[in-house]
């Protein structure tokens, strides 16, 4: 398939720049079903979608500070964002600056402490930050929250709640994994109390989530990597709920790409690892059998995945449908529950 079979054209209005007054106050598309519907519901009427004895798994990711400022000693300003904490002193990042840095060059960020490249991977600097506080005290004190490049604000203190599920815990992720931003404690304990489980896996979302495909040939497509960690609870329940005849939901693409990287060898096995899976039309699908996400960008390998697990012709009618309903697209965007496509 072509990149181009997964461009459309979206209104700059239809964005979405600032959540909802409420998390769970959101719209919601139906796609899939017996008849493959697309049916406009709101994001509190979910639970009438689940049943007793259904799982859905969450990625508790946390977004950290990633964004930080400074001079290279050299003379000149740059931006840094981290896109992976290697350990207490040493990230790979990105750099943004009038002139590349050269590996043994150095430059002051904050104006608090001093960061040494060390070394180059491809389009990724590390960076050894030269203090004695560990990374993610100094990206909690001086770090800026790194917001997608489609929101036009920087963060506030309102973003600083609002795109972080209130869910999150494991600190590593540099983009939200925002299908779960539109849960709120009122809609977890409703979901509980109807008997329907919930898993958690962790996937580290980086900034390649927003890169769109430049390639024509999907299939040339290098993916980036995340790191991502499956506990054995999760995957007991997963095969709890498949034995008894349940249904495992996936919230977010993050969730669906962790789960099912756990599964490559038709195996869902616990354990951590690092995945750069690219799933694309013609996939078959080992663990998940629906998926609740946001709306994504054109050109996108998330939108890929996601029209490989609805179906690409099912998919492309709903973000035409959703595009003509005025629904609100990205991270502080609407949401669909998708059905699988069984082929």
């Amino acid at each position: 398939m072509r990149t181009l079979d997964f461009d459309f054209l979206l209104p700059d209005h239809l964005i979405a720049q600032h959540p909802p007054t409420e998390r769970s106050a959101s719209r919601m598309l139906h796609v899939g079903g017996i008849d493959n519907e697309i049916s406009d519901y709101t994001f509190k009427e979910l639970p009438h979608f689940l049943k007793a004895g259904d799982l859905l798994v969450f990625n508790d990711t946390k977004v950290i500070k990633a964004r930080l400022f400074g001079k290279k000693h050299s003379g000149g300003n740059v931006e840094v964002l981290v896109e992976r904490v290697i350990n207490e002193h040493t990230v790979y990042a990105h750099v943004r600056a009038s002139r590349s840095p050269k590996v043994g060059s150095k430059m002051r960020l904050s104006d608090a402490f001093d960061a040494k490249v060390s070394a180059r991977h491809d389009d990724l600097f590390e960076l050894v930050f030269l203090s004695d506080e560990p990374v993610l005290n100094l990206l909690e004190k001086f770090g800026a929250l790194p917001l997608p490049p489609y929101i036009t604000h920087e963060a506030t203190a309102q973003d600083e709640t609002r795109y972080q599920t209130v869910y999150s815990r494991h600190l590593g992720a540099v983009a939200a994994p925002t299908a779960g931003l539109h849960f709120d404690e009122a809609t977890l304990n409703k979901i509980k109390k109807k008997g329907i489980n919930i898993a958690y896996v962790t996937l580290h979302v980086g900034a390649g989530t927003f890169q769109p495909v430049r390639v024509d040939d999907i299939h040339e497509h290098k993916m980036h990597s995340e790191l991502y960690d499956i506990p054995q609870t999760t995957v007991d329940l997963i095969l709890d709920t498949k034995k008894n005849g349940g249904r495992v939901m996936a919230i977010g693409t993050t969730a669906m790409r962790a789960l099912e990287s756990a599964a490559c060898n038709n195996t869902l096995q616990a354990g951590s690892g690092e995945t750069s899976i690219f799933i694309t039309p013609g996939y078959k699908f080992k663990v998940v059998d629906r998926l609740f996400t946001n709306f994504h960008l054109p050109k996108s390998t998330l939108l890929m995945l996601v029209s490989a697990f609805g179906g690409f012709t099912l998919i492309k009618k709903a973000y035409a449908h959703a595009i003509a309903q005025q629904y609100r697209f990205f991270s502080y965007g609407d949401a669909m529950l998708v059905e699988k496509n069984e082929p």
